[in-house]
């Protein structure tokens, strides 16, 4: 059995005091695989210096050297034949450029027990049927997007009786309709089963705005859920403070802030991270986070913000062992009113994307130049 696979299937998902070494061995293992077959990722460690058999500890992470996000924008690096692609999935994309992460069966398989100890840990598998509110991208053959494809699976962590889409594809691209969501949700409130949300939080606000607006108050069935995954993206500037949101859900829908789940992650990092009733990340004994100064990429002591790093050892068609984001962050070791003991990442937004394009650029050099990357 290899390292990754008994990682994976550790049924304690936050036991990082307990997992420290087989992790280590884990992302070793993972480097030292994507190392022997994807020639461009060979040519980046080489030219760093770096080799993956010095990966003894976990204080050697913050020396494996991280790939921007960005340059899975304009690179298709593989670690795999093309036939073992089983599955590929897309970043959301701006301005047309978008990542697209290949998957084997190996990952996915590793990842299926991460979701599900994740998410009954948080006490989110249930035998109860519940109707879904969809907040994002009705399912279409050409959509590959990330957000789709896991907001569709959150679907099957409870019988679904009924889902409805905010954004319905219709003559070749995507359209919101609220009011679409809106009649199913007051319909779904006279039933007697749970109703549960996910997708965007701006699509959430905008919703419980145009219900505030119209005087719309509804009570959910006992067991509701509002689980949120995904940023504001574009509608940046009508972002409100959390508390605002959880404060309207609680008044519009009759659903306390104790229902209401967060969900982080990256089509770059599939790792699935659920805050704890207080809100934190905690870190999963599935992945690493380090914070990097954002103009010397060296690693920082918690508590003092900037790029946000995301180490696992999951992915073995595509070499994202150690990718750098543009959020920014700050990692927290002060101990947690969960109980939780693992460390917690708190997302500050994001940073330019000047100094993650130089980053993206001089790893393109190290890759060979191709890209186009400024």
């Amino acid at each position: 059995m290899s390292q990754r696979t008994r990682l994976f299937r550790h049924t304690r998902p936050y036991d990082t005091d307990g997992t420290r070494e087989l992790f280590v061995q884990a992302v070793r293992e993972n480097v030292l695989h994507h190392d022997a077959h994807c020639e461009g990722y060979h040519r980046m460690l080489a030219a760093c210096g770096f080799s993956p058999r010095s990966l003894q500890t976990e204080s050697d992470l913050e020396r494996l050297p991280p790939l921007p996000t960005l340059l899975f924008k304009h690179h298709r690096l593989i670690s795999r034949p093309e036939h073992r692609i089983v599955l590929e999935a897309t970043s959301s994309g701006t301005k047309g450029s978008f990542s697209r992460i290949a998957f084997d069966l190996g990952s996915l398989a590793c990842g299926t027990p991460m979701v599900l100890h994740t998410a009954a840990h948080r006490r989110l598998l249930s035998p109860r049927p519940v109707n879904y509110i969809i907040l994002g991208y009705k399912p279409h053959r050409g959509n590959r997007m990330a957000v789709a494809r896991t907001a569709f699976g959150s679907t099957f962590l409870a019988p679904a009786l009924h889902r409805s889409y905010a954004l319905q594809y219709r003559d070749g691209g995507y359209v919101p309709d609220l009011e679409h969501v809106l009649a199913h949700l007051t319909a779904y409130s006279r039933l007697p089963f749970p109703v549960r949300f996910m997708g965007f939080p701006s699509y959430t606000y905008f919703l419980l705005r145009r219900m505030e607006e119209r005087g719309v108050r509804l009570m959910l069935p006992k067991h509701s859920k509002i689980m949120l995954g995904g940023g504001w993206k574009e509608f940046y500037t009508q972002q409100v403070d959390k508390p605002v949101l959880y404060e309207m859900i609680r008044r519009l829908l009759g659903v306390e802030e104790s229902h209401v789940i967060e969900f982080f992650g990256a089509v770059e990092h599939p790792i699935l991270y659920c805050d704890c009733p207080y809100h934190h990340f905690h870190i999963p004994i599935y992945s690493r986070v380090l914070i990097r100064d954002v103009h010397t990429l060296e690693a920082l002591p918690p508590g003092q913000p900037g790029l946000v790093n995301l180490i696992t050892p999951l992915m073995t068609a595509v070499p994202v062992t150690s990718i750098l984001t543009d959020d920014l962050g700050i990692l927290h070791e002060e101990p947690c009113p969960c109980g939780i003991r693992s460390p917690y990442l708190e997302l500050l937004g994001r940073v330019g994307l000047q100094d993650i394009r130089t980053c993206a650029a001089g790893a393109a050099q190290l890759l060979g130049g191709e890209g186009g990357l400024t």
